[in-house]
């Protein structure tokens, strides 16, 4: 169903809310052995997400995966290799999110610390380039006269510009994760875990990783060469920028992956980290020492983000090469006004994108349809995103959300979010090959994609796509579930316990941050914040009121007596504070 603001449904409806069960995970009944020190809660929370012993939970950056098991491998670190060795001028190619950020931050961190001399750096402006190396994007780095192009998070389906780019002489590689359409680019290597064929047994890989990775291959190939002082300098000193992009993808936390997190958070917390990340975390209000995943998707990613949602992303970019701890706080300042700016932006968009969801007239008895495509010509198109991933998250279903390229165009950018069991670019392949120049381009992942088409097209395939949704999503999986990893014990609700839950993991994608669930009685409680629920609670057995915040639980009526609560332990320091709070995930009356 196509949901415009500007086109108001014939009757009104509440936006509704999904409801939610809450499903205790399933522990396998042999699991272990187990390291002394772990408690028994944590063994049942990593065996509830497939660690079977103690030799699966510890990440211990020897086991990562070989670089030389990805193929293409050995062909891009050979020309990046002789790009270092003879002095050629490399531009890489980022992409305008927290991965394409961060990866091309490493991209330029480790080419010059591996001898790289001339190595600039390029991001696409969404307006005027588009996604990736464009032709028009080509035109623009011309005057920089590169000799080799790298691209970062992205190229994989830039067929056009990478032939615009081979057509002036210049060399490229192309290092992506992203899913590749029928036919690969004309590059001169290809670097990418997803490309048919490759054999590399994680294809979780974000594009910070492969690009990470790559330059483990360059050293390789430059060791060979005998062209570095003993074994080259330490690229693991790049590793705290592959975890913030890593996470902040939310591309599956394989074990793999959680090796490459873990190190980089590791890192972090030992205050080893890059000036730029030390001074997001401060504008953040975030310690490096319990430093952990979260702190990466609720407050470093954001504010990298927000320069290429409503800037341009060469802000983050230069906030992470910064080395000057006073210039990496300026650049951080400037990022976090940016996201204030976007917070605002994306709020407005959001309320009239429930506003218009609301005036529905609903089909079946008001169930909402099994997707959602939502737009108005007002909304900026680099806050989209967000706007169809809050949606998703509140109603479960698949959405996309459009805007015009800029103000006045007929051209449209939409961004799409989908939930587990159904992959969003599968279904616009789908729709795209039944309606051949429907959409002008896509690409992306199971859970997140982009796409490109005109206004002319948006009823038609907000028709097509919603056709699509229904007759291969599994209604199954609409009825939301909030997987718990059931009661914690009266004496686990100390911050000894919360401490260890928060730096385990690492949490994410896939390998999801410990929930829990229990009934409370209710002894009181206040609105903070306008919309939000903060709780005094009383668990039986347990001698002290329990603390809890319910962000946006605040629905305009007093919470019930007595409440079955799913949640997660956190440390609560706000101004100076050194106690707990339950972070509550879903209310319901017990």
């Amino acid at each position: 169903m196509s949901v415009s603001r500007e086109a108001p449904a014939e009757s009104a409806s509440e936006l509704a809310e999904v409801r939610r069960v809450i499903r205790r995970r399933a522990v396998p009944p042999e699991h272990g052995p187990w390291p002394e020190a772990m408690t028994p809660l944590l063994q049942r929370v990593l065996a509830a997400r497939g660690v079977r012993d103690g030799a699966q939970a510890q990440l211990r950056l020897a086991r990562m995966l070989a670089p030389d098991t990805l193929c293409g491998m050995q062909g891009a670190a050979a020309l990046l290799a002789e790009a270092v060795q003879a002095d050629w001028h490399v531009v890489v190619v980022g992409d305008f999110d927290c991965d394409g950020a961060t990866g091309t931050a490493v991209a330029v961190r480790g080419l010059r610390m591996l001898g790289g001399k001339r190595i600039s750096y390029r991001v696409p402006n969404r307006v005027e380039h588009g996604y990736g190396l464009s032709p028009a994007l080509v035109e623009a780095i011309a005057p920089m006269q590169p000799d080799l192009i790298l691209t970062v998070d992205s190229g994989i389906a830039c067929l056009a510009g990478v032939a615009a780019a081979r057509a002036r002489g210049w060399r490229v590689v192309v290092s992506d994760h992203h899913l590749p359409g029928e036919a690969l680019p004309p590059a001169d290597a290809i670097v990418n875990p997803n490309c048919p064929g490759d054999t590399f047994a994680s294809k979780a890989l974000a594009g910070v990783g492969v690009v990470f990775y790559l330059l483990l291959a360059v050293r390789a190939q430059l060791r060979v060469s005998r062209a570095l002082l003993g074994d080259g300098p330490d690229l693991s000193t790049l590793l705290d920028l592959v975890a913030v992009g890593t996470v902040a993808d939310l591309v599956p936390l394989d074990y793999n992956n959680r090796l490459l997190v873990s190190a980089g958070l590791q890192r972090i917390r030992r205050g080893q980290c890059q000036p730029g990340l030390r001074a997001l975390a401060e504008c953040a209000g975030r310690s490096l020492e319990t430093f952990c995943a979260s702190d990466i998707g609720f407050g470093i990613a954001p504010r990298i983000n927000a320069a290429g949602r409503l800037e341009d992303m060469a802000l983050g970019i230069e906030c992470l090469l910064a080395d000057d701890p006073d210039q990496a706080r300026q650049a951080a300042r400037v990022l976090d006004d940016i996201n204030r700016e976007r917070k605002d932006v994306q709020q407005q968009m959001l309320d009239e994108a429930e506003q218009a969801i609301g005036r529905l007239a609903l089909p079946d008895g008001g169930r909402l349809p099994e997707a959602l495509c939502l737009f108005d010509s007002g909304w900026h198109p680099g806050v989209v995103g967000l706007v169809a991933a809050r949606i998703k998250e509140r109603l479960h279903r698949p959405v996309i959300a459009f805007a015009p390229v800029e103000a006045g165009s007929d051209a449209l950018r939409g961004s799409a979010r989908s939930i587990p069991g159904f992959h969003i670019r599968d279904a616009l392949a789908a729709v795209d090959a039944a309606n051949p120049g429907l959409i002008d381009r896509f690409g992306g992942h199971a859970m997140a994609a982009g796409l490109s088409l005109s206004r002319a097209m948006l009823e038609r395939f907000g028709a097509a796509f919603l056709a699509q949704v229904a007759g291969s999503l599994d209604q199954g999986i609409l009825g939301a579930e909030i997987a718990s990893d059931g009661p914690l014990m009266p004496d686990e609700y100390c911050r000894e316990t919360a401490l260890a839950l928060r730096l385990s993991g690492p949490w994410g994608q896939s390998f999801p941050e410990p929930v829990f669930d229990d009934v409370f009685e209710l002894i009181d409680w206040r609105v903070v914040g306008d919309r939000h629920l903060k709780l005094n609670l009383k668990l039986e057995n347990h001698p002290e009121p329990l603390s809890a915040i319910h962000f946006g639980g605040w629905q305009g009526r007093p919470p019930m007596p007595r409440l079955r609560l799913a949640f997660q332990l956190d440390l609560d320091d706000f101004r100076g504070r050194c106690d707990i709070q339950l972070r509550v995930l879903h209310s319901e009356p017990a």
